[in-house]
């Protein structure tokens, strides 16, 4: 019991700032909605998506930040993060995600390759440069390779790179709730700021259940 009231007590102050601004969160300014909604993966759950690219330094500040606020989101919103390849140049980091995904070590590496490219200063862009970076970190090149140009994981890229046309994202970080929303952390005025957007519009979601 202690712990959900904590969880709790952790949601109640990541909403109030949004509850508290609610009326600058506006439709159309703040957020967008879609006309057409888009399905989602997650079924009766509420699902916020992040659109992100490994070599995007934006995403690269944004991603500690989302983290702490998806350690006490409520239990019925459920996270998906999809690396859009928003241009051709990006598809070596969708496929690598996928490829990491698919081998169960996604949650080994992602900060991983963010450091690597932002801290480190890394050329993580070719899936060689990226092979061999993550042999030094232990992976089994062979099979990385494998399964980086394996069909399945050439087929999750080309969804990721359907659903951001779909969604039209036109830069990242970029959020979206349940097949709805679309947040633009670009223009919400800073990372604090659009998670607080986030939290408003995902609210919205709540009640509406």
């Amino acid at each position: 019991m202690k712990s959900v009231s904590v969880k709790r007590f952790f949601w109640i102050l990541l909403l109030l700032p949004a509850l508290l601004h609610a009326k600058e969160y506006k439709e159309g300014e703040d957020y967008i909605r879609l006309a057409t909604p888009l399905p989602t993966q997650t079924g009766d759950k509420i699902e916020v998506q992040e659109f992100f690219w490994y070599g995007c330094p934006h995403c690269f500040q944004f991603d500690p930040k989302l983290e702490r606020w998806l350690k006490n989101k409520p239990a019925n919103v459920e996270f998906v993060r999809t690396p859009a390849p928003l241009n051709p140049a990006w598809m070596v980091h969708t496929k690598t995600f996928y490829a990491l995904d698919a081998m169960g070590k996604i949650d080994q590496f992602h900060v991983e390759l963010f450091n690597a490219m932002h801290v480190a200063r890394l050329k993580l862009f070719t899936q060689e440069a990226i092979a061999d970076y993550l042999e030094q970190k232990g992976l089994d090149r062979k099979k990385f390779l494998d399964m980086f140009n394996s069909f399945p994981v050439d087929s999750r890229a080309r969804k990721a790179a359907q659903l951001g046309s779909q969604y039209k994202i036109s830069g990242v970080p970029t959020l979206t709730v349940n097949g709805k929303y679309v947040i633009n952390t670009n223009r919400t005025g800073g990372f604090d700021e659009a998670l607080n957007v986030l939290t408003y519009v995902v609210n919205k979601e709540i009640e509406a259940k």
